[in-house]
């Protein structure tokens, strides 16, 4: 592997026209792809199949075609004065005149007027009224919402309080905006003060961008085919940045060692890539592997979210080992420091920070070990009380419109009103399938925490049912979980006694069988994920104990961020700083992507940081000296690149969409945890106490394992016979001022 790559790197700094050209055409053809793909549209593929809610809204379209259940929908609340009604002559024309104007609308399939519908409170102070599109939200046009828009208008010119909630109207949400645009600026600070050089701090900036540049155009052309989501694109954007800057860093870091140890520039890129890049192949598969593991869940979006930002983090690697190396060869000496361009020679301090870091911890491995794994598992204790669900209308900010009509109809109709459960009653074969649907609704009706049932409706072949019961609690409360599996419950008597059966679907439902199925998934993903990244680690360090402290600590830090996640987003701990106007339960994808993408990111650290150790230990040093070398080497770019990954991660905060907000947030605090916690401290401490033993391999499973030579062993004599003798003249003074 290492020798393979270091033929690589020599390749690409030789040839770097051609490769950066190659780039440039790659870039160039993918954007014109993405300029000419159509847009994405919803394909209709099942979010989950297999839980009860997908069947039997599956069921919904196949007995009710055309019910519109796919298409977008706006639901308008009004809301009268103090001490009025809405069912006030004046009030009521306002309404009526808003249900006639909307139903005539193009595109509207129908407008549902409160007062023949029944949606008005009890108290006659608030009403809504629906409005149900032919065609989902993402086919609108501007004409059709500016339509409504117009006609919502004209009902606020009355005495009546107008809010809008559903999707017709919705925003999309941003991205990240303008914190996006800050972590990358804060990166390259980071990455400024780690060089020393304005072109080695672009060049990983440089070539991070040109790969998310690609991704992004990939993802874009591949949009309408696969059906990918905008917030695919976010993840694969916010990792491939991540990883990106990474894996250039780390590049460039070993180029400039090389050139300080006295070699010539080409040499020092193919050494760079052959030992560094080995690094960075291997971590980067590790990530791979914990992205591409989400397919196993059986969530088509998230198996695409973890499929493109796998690609993204491929990308990335492929660029750290060709365009970084070629780009070196344009600029061979200003990505040094101005002190080693001045002195013609650059020096690798026999002492740093990294190097007495490591003393301390080995003077004190065991009060070191204690702390880390304390202090983490402390911060995970709230995640032993994670309460998953998807955050709605409710989590939006007060100032929104989608916000004050859940607030209406909460305040007009109850807390249950913005959850409703969806029954379908498949009577097929019934002898008599009004009564048998009369008999299920009563049954339901009479079910502890239900407070209404509608009126059933046939579909035309007269063998299936729908109708709506609305719960007591809101849709994220534990006792409309405990209404939804009441009902479920009491369905196998029924189903005995009449020879029909029912389902319960609707966003609630959905929810609900959402969040239990990904806990029950979580277990066997991590065996998957933790299997195969031991497999890998088992290979990369040819060690036993290394790769099981690894997956410990990866263990230590996620759940020290599940729990930091729980404690802001649920329990609201300051929520507010983060701009989280509401505090509720955990969006359900969250937790296991979260798990995913962290375990990947915590092999990267434990890749770049151990293997430079156990290079200093396969080349002589003692496994105390190996801990301090590896931490004199690596330890100062390991945190920039942490630094830099939190800075990342952290823009993302910034964003409107929920999931993005929250993946933002607890990425940084993991990145935060692992790098400067586990990695920086627990591992150099359980190493102290291991010593040789960290090493120690079964001589059956070393004959086993296939040798990839990360620690680049096999360099020595292909270097010798490249050069004929290690280069060791001064460097050449640089011609190119930084």
């Amino acid at each position: 592997m290492a020798t393979l790559l270091y033929r690589l790197g020599r390749t690409a700094f030789q040839r770097r026209w051609l490769m950066v050209l190659l780039w440039a055409v790659l870039l160039g053809a993918v954007g014109a792809g993405a300029a000419k793909a159509p847009a994405a549209s919803d394909d209709g593929t099942s979010f989950m199949p297999g839980i009860e809610a997908q069947k039997a809204f599956d069921l919904i379209a196949e007995r009710f075609p055309g019910s519109s259940e796919d298409g977008a929908n706006a639901r308008i609340v009004f809301v009268a004065h103090d001490g009025e009604k809405v069912t006030a002559s004046g009030n009521r024309a306002a309404i009526d005149a808003f249900a006639k104007e909307a139903a005539d609308a193009p595109q509207v399939s129908s407008a549902v007027n409160p007062f023949t519908a029944k949606a008005v409170s009890k108290d006659s102070s608030t009403a809504y009224a629906t409005v149900n599109y032919k065609v989902g939200a993402a086919d609108l046009t501007d004409a059709d919402k500016a339509a409504l828009e117009k006609t919502i208008e004209q009902v606020r010119d009355s005495r009546l309080t107008v809010e809008v909630g559903g999707t017709a109207l919705a925003e999309q949400p941003a991205a990240g905006g303008s914190s996006e645009v800050i972590g990358v600026a804060l990166a390259a600070v980071v990455l400024l003060i780690t060089f020393g050089s304005l072109a080695a701090a672009g060049l990983p900036l440089l070539t991070a961008i040109i790969g998310v540049g690609v991704s992004m155009a990939a993802i874009m052309a591949l949009a309408g085919p696969l059906g990918l989501s905008m917030t695919t694109g976010t993840l694969a954007s916010m990792l491939g940045l991540a990883v990106g800057i990474d894996y250039a860093l780390f590049v460039v870091s070993r180029y400039r060692e090389e050139r300080a140890n006295g070699h010539e520039p080409r040499e020092a890129a193919g050494l760079a890539v052959g030992t560094a890049g080995s690094a960075v192949v291997f971590a980067g598969l590790t990530v791979v592997i914990a992205l591409a593991g989400l397919s196993v869940i059986g969530v088509p979006m998230l198996t695409k979210m973890g499929l493109c930002a796998a690609g993204a983090v491929a990308i990335a690697v492929v660029i750290a080992l060709t365009l970084v190396p070629a780009l070196l060869g344009m600029w061979p000496n200003a990505t040094l420091s101005r002190a080693a361009r001045r002195r013609g020679r650059w020096n690798t301090p026999v002492d740093n920070g990294g190097s007495r870091w490591a003393r301390f911890v080995l003077r004190r491995p065991v009060a070191v070990m204690v702390g880390c794994v304390v202090g983490l598992g402390a911060l995970a204790l709230p995640a032993a009380h994670l309460e998953m669900g998807m955050p709605g209308a409710e989590s939006k900010p007060v100032s929104s419109t989608e916000r004050r009509a859940y607030d209406a109809l909460a305040d007009g109709f109850g807390a249950g009103f913005n959850g409703p459960l969806t029954i379908v009653a498949d009577v097929e074969g019934a002898h008599d399938p009004k009564a048998v649907v009369a008999r299920i609704a009563k049954e339901i009706t009479g079910t502890e925490g239900v407070v209404s049932v509608s009126a059933p409706q046939f579909n035309q072949a007269g063998d299936a049912a729908l109708f709506s019961a609305v719960p007591a609690t809101g849709p994220n409360d534990q006792k409309t979980k405990d209404v939804v599996r009441t009902i479920r419950a009491e369905r196998a008597v029924l189903e005995r006694e009449t020879g029909a059966t029912f389902e319960v679907t609707g966003a609630t439902a959905m929810n609900i069988d959402v969040a239990q199925a990904l806990q029950d998934a979580l277990v066997p993903y991590l065996v998957v994920i933790v299997g195969l990244a031991l497999i890998l680690l088992l290979v990369v360090f040819r060690s036993v104990l290394v790769p099981v402290k690894a997956a410990f600590g990866f263990l230590l830090s996620v759940l020290a961020a599940l729990g930091s996640v729980v404690a802001v987003f649920q329990w609201g701990w300051g929520a507010g700083l983060l701009g989280v106007e509401q505090a509720g339960p955990i969006m359900s994808l969250m937790p296991i992507f979260l798990v995913g993408i962290v375990f990947g990111l915590a092999m990267d650290y434990e890749v770049f940081l151990v293997s430079r150790m156990r290079e200093a230990y396969v080349h002589g040093d003692r496994a105390p000296q190996a801990v301090v070398t590896g931490f004199r080497h690596s330890a100062r770019v390991v945190a920039a690149a942490a630094v830099i990954m939190i800075a990342v991660f952290s823009g993302f905060v910034g964003a409107d969409e929920s999931m993005i907000k929250t993946i933002g947030f607890g990425l940084a605090v993991a990145v935060l945890f692992d790098a400067f916690v586990v990695r920086m401290a627990l591992v150099p401490a359980v190493l102290a106490l291991l010593g040789d033993k960290a090493w120690w391999l079964p001589k059956w499973l070393d004959r086993l394992l296939p040798r990839v030579d990360v620690e680049g062993t096999g360099l020595t004599t292909v270097v010798a016979r490249s050069t004929g003798a290690v280069d060791s003249e001064p460097l050449p003074q640089a011609s190119t001022r930084v």
